[in-house]
């Protein structure tokens, strides 16, 4: 089915689709015949008039312009150049600042009947938030996301400058989308723009009074503080987020994902005691019921607490400790369906990392290789990082021509 077929089906004239869609009648002829496809900033209202999501929508798109389904076992490209990848950079992050700006703009106590009709709106962006975290956790290519991310905000942007006050409902979708904006630049090493993008976050999380979400953006903003190798700024961060998250609804993971992140804190400040202490509230999870996380903003279900406690073990030098746990969280990796490269990549750079530091070449190589060609697939700056970490430690191995090749194709990736 192609776009003409779908909005035919739902009885959309080309005129009334522009219309609705604020375009030319000749923009959606085009569209229709596949000469260009919609831009970004359309998808989102264009997926809704069509009553389909994203995934639909790129489908028809594809199917409308003539373009091969994408091959899912090839490695992901940006296909933009330098140049105009600083560009959209640059377009992102002023997006950004508007939206924060006209969140934080005070209400009038005049326009407080107008809440009701917002929570309708609200609904909405949060419904489509929601579908962009699972566009988000599935895409190959993280970074694919972010034309359609750009596009929600600027959709936000002019509703609240249309709107002569920012309701709370409005302010907690807001809050949402900065959270995914922010894993979107954290994930290619922008940590700059993801500690802008989760202060963001977290300020339109405090005006809606939503104490999860709030804790949540603090949290992320942690990671870019441990990410930085800043683990005393970010237990500070986690001790805030612990009281904000007090306040919030303790059916919720928030308080355990908190705990999670404090002992990778503590595990790089070498604090074993404080390190395990914080696992074990973590691991608290698996006590909370089936609805303890929402799947987007919210994800923290227990199911990577052994990859958790491995990786913070190898921080610390525990390395049997950290094996035995890792083991387990590839065993576990291997049998979820719809298995995270990005994850399993993860933890087999701290299996790779524990082979260098056992000075086992066979596990470092293994381990390293197959890390290596995930994070090809993938297009993941997670691992990228976590592979560049890696070179450290294979440094002291130089009598072995194959782990310094392997040293070459981890700095080749990461240069590009």
């Amino acid at each position: 089915m192609t776009l003409k077929d779908r909005r035919k089906a739902l009885g959309y004239s080309q005129e009334r689709m522009a219309t609705a869609l604020g375009v030319d009648r000749t923009t959606v002829g085009r569209w229709d015949r596949g000469e260009t496809e919609p831009q970004p900033e359309y998808r989102p209202k264009m997926a809704a008039l069509l009553h389909v999501d994203l995934l639909t929508l790129d489908a028809l798109i594809r199917e409308s312009s003539g373009s091969p389904e994408p091959d899912a076992g090839a490695p992901s490209h940006d296909a933009y150049g330098p140049g105009e990848e600083d560009m959209i950079r640059r377009e992102f992050m002023r997006v950004l600042a508007v939206t924060g700006a006209l969140v934080a703009l005070p209400a009038d106590e005049a326009d407080a009947l107008a809440e009701d009709a917002a929570r309708s709106d609200a609904a909405g962006y949060l419904r489509m938030n929601e579908h962009l975290w699972q566009v988000y956790q599935l895409a190959r290519s993280k970074h694919s996301v972010r034309p359609v991310v750009t596009g929600q905000l600027t959709t936000l942007n002019e509703h609240l400058a249309d709107g002569p006050s920012t309701p709370a409902a409005l302010c907690a979708a807001a809050g949402d989308l900065f959270q995914l904006a922010g894993e979107l630049a954290f994930d290619r090493n922008r940590y700059t723009d993801a500690a802008a993008a989760y202060s963001l976050a977290a300020s339109a999380s405090k005006e809606a009074r939503a104490f999860d979400l709030w804790a949540c953006a603090l949290v992320r903003h942690a990671y870019v503080e441990t990410a930085s190798g800043r683990y005393g700024e970010a237990v500070g961060l986690l001790s805030v987020a612990e009281r904000v998250a007090e306040r919030g609804d303790h059916s919720l993971s928030t308080r355990q994902w908190v705990a999670s992140v404090r002992a990778e804190a503590y595990a790089g400040l070498g604090n074993l005691r404080e390190c395990e202490r914080a696992l074990d509230e973590a691991e608290k999870v698996v006590h909370l019921g089936d609805h303890a996380h929402n799947g987007g903003w919210l994800r923290f279900d227990g199911s990577r607490l052994a990859e958790e406690r491995g990786a913070r073990y190898a921080q610390l030098g525990r390395l049997d400790k950290a094996e035995a746990a890792l083991d387990i969280a590839l065993t576990q990796l291997a049998l979820a369906r719809g298995q995270s490269s990005r994850r399993r990549g993860a933890v087999l750079v701290n299996l790779a990392a524990i082979g260098a530091k056992r000075r086992d070449t066979e596990q470092l190589l293994t381990s390293a290789t197959e890390a290596l060609r995930l994070a090809r697939q993938s297009s993941s700056g997670y691992v990228v990082r976590k592979l560049q970490a890696l070179q450290a430690e294979i440094g002291s191995i130089v009598d072995d021509r194959r782990v310094a090749e392997l040293g070459a194709q981890i700095a080749a990736l990461s240069g590009t």
